[in-house]
């Protein structure tokens, strides 16, 4: 193995990853001088590889072939011997079994079966918003973007009203934490409630199946055989996941930068800036899911390095939407911004599946707050999370002002 030319900061540390932005040197140094570069392993931990280009990212997201996601797809899994949802998860399985899970998933996350939902993502996203511009101020993250997504999923799954509070606290624990140091396992134990209580809703409605996505998986075969409790909760845990996570990040980050950046702020207000490239700005700018991973299959060179079959390889989509060589000005937020080829919800066979629903989301929040908000002012300190999988914050305080001439829409 040729080695590394350079040292980087230890990247499956939570602490490296907390400073917003506090990487941006490091990556530059990577995707210039060391693409593909060997990040040491510890005596209990193997090392891997580290992708910072666009191209090189999203070409390993697209060959499923020579790079696997069916030894874990992010660090927390790989480095300890791979995920147990492999094969069965569709987030971990890989070719004909992937293809026959995501084809049956399609079916409750089409825009055409959204078309209740959305409607449901704007009155929810308009009601958080006139509430907090009655008080006047609010925690932005734990007020209002906490609500809008895991609203959604849960209505998706049918998750009962009661259990949604329990369910978001245990999303947050899953994968990040509000603290530098949290309990022992207490991630661990967070994964191993969610599948617990969904294995119960799936026994549920394998009972008194229903028209949301657990009666899907349960009534409906992928292939030829329907899935096995297992397999349904185990789909369950990672769409609550990935359906929470991204939108929720991505519109605490776009009201945080918008707070800061008058002349973004204008462009949105004034309806200069269209939604569609304004929500795709704020997916690239905020790239909540820093990496992801994959293992190769087969020895493979790129740069001159050569992975060797077996190799954890990570994918820092972080490094790859702030790609000189792609975006004009990485460093700049413009919510004007077009052509944007973002990686923010992946690429390739694994590209996100609520990729629609999570635009729809981040797009009615934009609209909302250039409908009805004049003026967003922070008036607190943020809260950023700890991990080294996710990047955003859990809690931001701001004042929100009314825009003027729009309080005869606030009673529609």
């Amino acid at each position: 193995m040729t080695p590394s030319i350079r040292t980087v900061p230890d990247l499956t540390s939570p602490l490296t990853h907390l400073p917003a932005g506090g990487l941006e040197k490091v990556w530059a140094d990577l995707r210039r001088d060391d693409p593909v570069h060997w990040h040491p392993g510890t005596a209990d931990t193997p090392g891997f590889w580290v992708l910072t280009r666009h191209r090189d990212v999203s070409g390993v997201l697209r060959d499923s072939t020579r790079f696997t996601s069916e030894r874990g797809n992010v660090l927390a899994t790989m480095l300890h011997g791979g995920d147990s949802g492999a094969g069965r998860m569709l987030a971990v399985t890989d070719g004909e079994r992937h293809t026959a899970l995501r084809t049956l998933l399609l079916k409750a996350f089409s825009p055409r079966a959204l078309e209740g939902v959305v409607r449901q993502v704007r009155r929810t996203t308009r009601r958080l918003l006139l509430e907090a511009l009655e008080s006047g101020h609010c925690d932005f993250a734990q007020d209002i973007a906490s609500h809008v997504p895991l609203a959604t999923i849960c209505d998706l799954l049918a998750v009962p009203e009661s259990d949604r509070e329990h369910i978001l606290t245990l999303t947050k624990s899953a994968l990040a934490s509000d603290y530098e140091q949290p309990e022992a396992d207490e991630d661990r134990l967070a994964r191993s409630e969610l599948l617990l209580y969904f294995h119960d809703l799936v026994q549920e409605r394998r009972r008194r199946p229903g028209d949301d996505v657990i009666s899907l998986l349960a009534t409906e075969p992928v292939g030829t055989e329907l899935l096995d409790d297992d397999d349904i909760v185990l789909n369950c845990y990672s769409l609550i996941m990935g359906g929470d996570e991204t939108s929720r990040l991505s519109m605490i980050g776009a009201v945080r930068t918008l707070a800061h950046d008058p002349e973004q702020w204008d462009a949105l207000a004034t309806g200069g800036a269209p939604l569609k490239e304004a929500t795709e700005e704020v997916l690239r700018w905020t790239t909540p899911t820093l990496h992801f991973g994959r293992v190769a299959t087969e020895e493979v060179t790129l740069h001159d390095r050569t992975i060797a079959a077996g190799d954890l390889v990570t994918l820092w989509l972080c490094a790859a939407n702030r790609d000189e060589s792609v975006f004009d000005e990485p460093q700049r937020f413009d919510l004007l911004r077009s052509p944007n080829k973002h990686l923010t919800l992946g690429y390739g066979p694994h590209f996100c599946l609520g990729a629609y629903l999570g635009r729809v989301e981040i797009g009615a929040m934009l609209d909302g707050l250039r409908t009805f908000v004049g003026h967003i002012e922070q008036t607190g300190e943020e809260k950023r999370i700890y991990s080294n999988f996710l990047s955003g914050m859990s809690s931001l305080p701001v004042a929100l002002a009314p825009r003027p001439g729009a309080s005869r829409e606030w009673q529609d």
